[in-house]
């Protein structure tokens, strides 16, 4: 019975793509919060995400693991390495030596560490040539989950997500039925009885044609691949004047996905 939980990482615990009536993102972290806090008497749970978008693992260690060991939750999830990994000339084993040093400082205060694996971005164009390199930190990650007992969220298995329809316009986060899914799958590593099966098949989709899919590319590389393109030109993250969300409640995170479901 876990009464608190909290959440570590960048812009996929953030739950960019997963947007709410307010402007700022929901998630697959705050939907996993709420599947905790059902199990809960009301008011006996505890959240808080410290996710913010953009962040590399050393910036996640030195500003979120401090907060998070600081509150010795029963449960913490953390998501980090995978901007480092999509960067140039970045080594894999060396991220996963700094990810377990995150790991074993966590695993001392907290009652339960999640860690999660990166997609298999077979079907990602910006991302694709990068499958191996995230398939070696992967290997690293599970390595670790065995040597500190935790429990690991397998998203690169996770086969209902290469559907394009659980990823946003942006095509590298996912869509709010893509969050959705992963937050069950969040359930299933931890062995809870959850409400779908997140590999539910998809409905079937209407063919499209060549142009559909050339038009669609076009619209994604001007709104999307360019402007990312030009913040690493200049050495900008798209988290840098954002705030990490902190404590919510189930009730206000219930809220919020009523309202845009």
């Amino acid at each position: 019975m876990i009464g608190s939980y909290v959440a570590v990482g960048d812009s996929f615990t953030e739950g960019v793509g997963d947007p709410g009536p307010d402007g700022a993102f929901v998630g697959w972290a705050d939907r996993f919060a709420v599947l905790l806090a059902d199990r809960r008497p009301e008011g006996d749970f505890q959240y808080t995400n410290l996710a913010v978008r953009g962040k590399l693992l050393d910036q996640i260690v030195a500003d979120q693991v401090p907060q998070a060991a600081e509150l010795a939750p029963d449960l913490v999830s953390l998501c980090a390495g995978g901007n480092d990994i999509i960067r140039p000339g970045t080594d894999p084993d060396e991220v996963a030596e700094r990810f377990e040093a995150a790991v074993s400082r966590l695993a001392e205060v907290a009652g339960t560490v999640m860690v999660t694996t990166g997609f298999d971005t077979r079907g990602v164009p910006l991302l694709k040539h990068l499958r191996g390199k995230i398939a070696t930190y992967n290997g690293h990650v599970r390595a670790i989950a065995d040597r500190y007992d935790c429990p690991v969220l397998d998203l690169w298995s996770l086969r209902s997500v290469q559907d394009r329809r659980a990823w946003d316009s942006d095509r590298l986060h996912l869509s709010p039925e893509g969050h959705t899914r992963v937050a069950l799958r969040a359930g299933q590593a931890l062995g809870l009885e959850i409400p779908a099966d997140p590999e539910q098949p998809w409905p079937p989709l209407p063919p499209r044609g060549t142009l559909d899919v050339r038009r669609d590319d076009v619209h994604w590389a001007r709104e999307h691949l360019v402007p990312w393109i030009g913040r690493r030109l200049r050495g900008e993250s798209s988290g840098d004047h954002v705030t990490a969300k902190g404590t919510l409640s189930p009730e206000d995170i219930r809220m919020r996905i009523a309202s845009v479901a």
